[in-house]
């Protein structure tokens, strides 16, 4: 290695040279061991890289953060089909035509006499639309049958709450089938998992209620009202479908914001041991058209809205504690706006930009349930004109 001193004219170093810094910098490395690595890099970034590295990178980060579920939700067509639709059945009816007359226009024969109906819920805390509910049903269902749990879907512990209210509901004492469950508060679990476990000691508290084959069982939840006439129709027509849906319309905080016509969960299915079985999704092609009401968060206190958010299956749509406060809630319920700040959850780029921002005010009461209408003073929250929530 001699040679190589001699060549050089000065003493040989057998450390590698700082390529980077020494290119980046103009200096040699041994002018720079002194010097931080990372400041030797940010002298030779012009200032458009720094504001890219420095300012533009985190905040599409923090963008992402913030919005990632409204632009997923936005994005949803590219990756996502609409669902097949659906083969919807003209709903007819005038109170003043013959049942005969209208199972007639549906396609139907009529009955001699009427099957027995069975109106089954799982039953959180919404005491006032479960009173809404069976006002509405009261004159043509069988058996009432609620099941409520000491736990929400979420696994949060929760009050019996019907059974501390069941005094409010002596109307219909002498056919209501009632049953508790514990809930079995597994954390971090995926709250569907407790739904469909309700779900099924749903299916059994019905056999204790009765239920027999050709009954007409409503599967929907308390806030899945069907008008009082479509269930009278459907038990007095025969050739009625095993298993209908029925098309609500859908509302959202009270009946003053109605968001579409749009909700299809709710169905009627025509009993068969060992085969029916109590569930919230698809499973029929057949809905029959303009069938009721689904008013969802249609609650009379904000401490109500805070509770449901925390508690039903998709609470992972709170994902920042300010969501809770009782003074946006306030401000949003009156905007019309959404809860969890979301994007619609449609299939179209045409639907989702005709649905964005709050929901038009509506100021029609007319065709609502009867009881709303005849109390008024007390339901007047459920009526256009009446946001202001109770703490």
């Amino acid at each position: 290695m001699w040679w190589m001193m001699n060549e050089t004219g000065g003493n040989y170093s057998s450390k590698k040279s700082d390529d980077l810094c020494s290119n980046v910098c103009g200096q040699e490395s041994s002018q720079v061991l002194g010097m931080s690595r990372i400041s030797c890099i940010l002298r030779g970034l012009d200032v458009k890289t720094c504001i890219f590295m420095f300012a533009i990178i985190p905040m599409c980060t923090l963008g992402i953060y913030i919005h990632g579920q409204k632009i997923s939700y936005f994005l949803r067509p590219l990756w996502e089909k609409p669902p097949k639709p659906f083969n919807v059945i003209p709903h007819y009816y005038q109170e003043n035509v013959s049942m005969e007359n209208l199972c007639k226009l549906h396609g139907w024969g009529v009955r001699e006499y009427p099957r027995r109906v069975y109106d089954a819920v799982l039953f959180s805390n919404e005491i006032e639309l479960l009173t809404v509910r069976w006002k509405e049903l009261y004159p043509y269902i069988t058996e009432f049958v609620l099941l409520e749990s000491n736990s929400t879907f979420s696994g949060l512990p929760k009050p019996l709450v019907f059974s501390s209210n069941r005094v409010q509901f002596k109307f219909v004492e002498q056919r209501l089938t009632y049953g508790t469950i514990g809930g079995r508060f597994k954390k971090g679990e995926n709250p569907f998992i407790e739904e469909a476990y309700q779900r099924v000691a749903l299916d059994r508290l019905l056999k204790i209620a009765g239920i027999t084959d050709d009954d007409l069982l409503i599967m929907s939840d308390v806030d899945e009202i069907p008008s009082a006439h479509t269930i009278n129709l459907l038990r007095w027509c025969d050739q009625v479908p095993s298993i209908l849906h029925l098309q609500l319309k859908n509302y959202l905080y009270s009946f003053e914001f109605l968001l579409d016509e749009k909700s299809w969960r709710a169905s009627v299915h025509r009993y068969q041991s060992g085969k029916t079985r109590y569930a919230h999704y698809r499973q029929s092609n057949d809905m029959l058209a303009d069938s009721g009401w689904h008013c969802s968060f249609c609650f009379r206190r904000i401490s109500d809205f805070i509770f449901k958010m925390k508690a039903y299956s998709h609470n992972d749509r709170v994902r920042f504690s300010h969501y809770l406060s009782p003074e946006r809630i306030q401000k949003v319920i009156c905007k019309g706006a959404d809860l969890f700040d979301m994007m619609p959850e449609e299939y179209t780029f045409k639907e989702i930009i005709g649905k964005m921002g709050p929901i038009p005010h509506s100021y029609s009461a007319v065709h609502l349930p009867a009881f709303i209408l005849e109390n008024a003073d007390k339901y007047k929250f459920l009526l256009p004109g009446n946001c202001m929530r109770q703490r």
